[in-house]
């Protein structure tokens, strides 16, 4: 057990999963020379070579339309979008090709292909460089969406994803990318795709929140009176049912936290759940703490939209005082 960044965990991750099978290969832009933007993918060129570590034109549909003759010609492709924001041009190649292939081939075609991504606010960023788009993904069928909140799950999802038959996009927070540290296992390390875990343990209401915001929720309790479970989704989709519905069942009270605008976001999809299949163990109704439904502020205001500990936890006491 090595202790790592989140950053440090993906990089891990790719090499570990590129030593494993060598049909694996990274493309992005600056993924190769420079390592990445972030760093993520630093090293891999040397390894690996150029031919596995894939400097590409500044050009997103290209990177990911490449991708998909790549997979179809028997390749496990790992797209790295610079800035979630600057994937919206793939959303044809996502929602038009990508998702669609197994279907097209009755299940005969797999489509092992991953898009990293950093995604949400908190780093001070100009526009379009901190976007919380996983709706666009989730709602993508044939598409699985992943994001980790520690650096053990960043490596584990990762490696997962890579492994998987089917496209997975993986939301790395940038927030995360360099605080905090954490435990990530050596060698090969997987944690499957659509389970959720019990961040923290609690018998009064239940925090359900995924990337960063499993911090802010896990802060968000240290602020209550009262006990607080803190439930990260980690895997949007598949979503792991089963374990939000055991918290809110003991606790009788949920309260959803995601950064994304409130409006269709993946918190209302989470409350949906909840409400079918729940709603006789409910003590309260369902709230969800979000992003406002505006494009994300500029840095000088971003505190002011992302949800805080403090939002959260007012969010908890109106339930608990229902």
């Amino acid at each position: 057990m090595a202790e790592r960044t989140l950053v440090e965990a993906v990089n891990d991750a790719l090499q570990t999963e590129m030593e494993r099978d060598g049909d694996v290969l990274v493309m992005g832009e600056d993924v190769g020379r420079a390592g990445g933007v972030f760093r993520a993918t630093a090293g891999l060129r040397d390894r690996f070579g150029a031919d596995r570590c894939v400097d590409t034109p500044l050009a997103e549909a290209g990177i990911l339309g490449t991708a998909v003759g790549l997979c179809m010609a028997g390749w496990r492709p790992v797209c790295e979008m610079q800035y979630e924001s600057f994937s919206y041009p793939c959303l044809d190649q996502l929602i038009c090709h990508v998702g669609r292939y197994r279907w097209r081939t009755h299940g005969a075609m797999e489509f092992p292909l991953t898009v990293r991504m950093p995604t949400g606010g908190g780093v001070r960023a100009p526009e379009l460089h901190e976007d919380s788009p996983e709706a666009y993904y989730v709602h993508t069928p044939g598409i699985k969406v992943a994001i980790p909140a520690t650096p053990g799950d960043a490596k584990g999802l990762l490696a997962a994803a890579i492994r998987d038959p089917d496209p997975v996009v993986v939301l790395e927070p940038k927030l995360l990318y360099r605080s905090p540290r954490g435990d990530v296992p050596e060698g090969e390390h997987l944690v499957p795709l659509g389970r959720a875990r019990i961040a923290r343990e609690g018998d009064d209401v239940s925090l359900i929140a995924y990337g960063s915001m499993v911090h802010t929720a896990l802060a968000a309790a240290d602020e209550l009176e009262a006990s607080a479970e803190v439930v990260d989704v980690r895997t949007l989709k598949p979503l792991d049912e089963e374990t939000i519905l055991a918290s809110v069942g003991k606790t009788g009270r949920a309260v959803i936290v995601h950064e994304a605008p409130r409006v269709a976001g993946f918190g209302a999809e989470i409350a949906a759940v909840i409400a079918e299949k729940a709603i006789l163990d409910l003590r309260s109704p369902v709230l969800r703490v979000t992003g406002y439904d505006v494009p994300f502020p500029y840095w000088t205001v971003e505190h002011e939209y992302l949800p805080s500990p403090g939002r959260v936890a007012a969010a908890a006491r109106t339930l608990l005082e229902y």
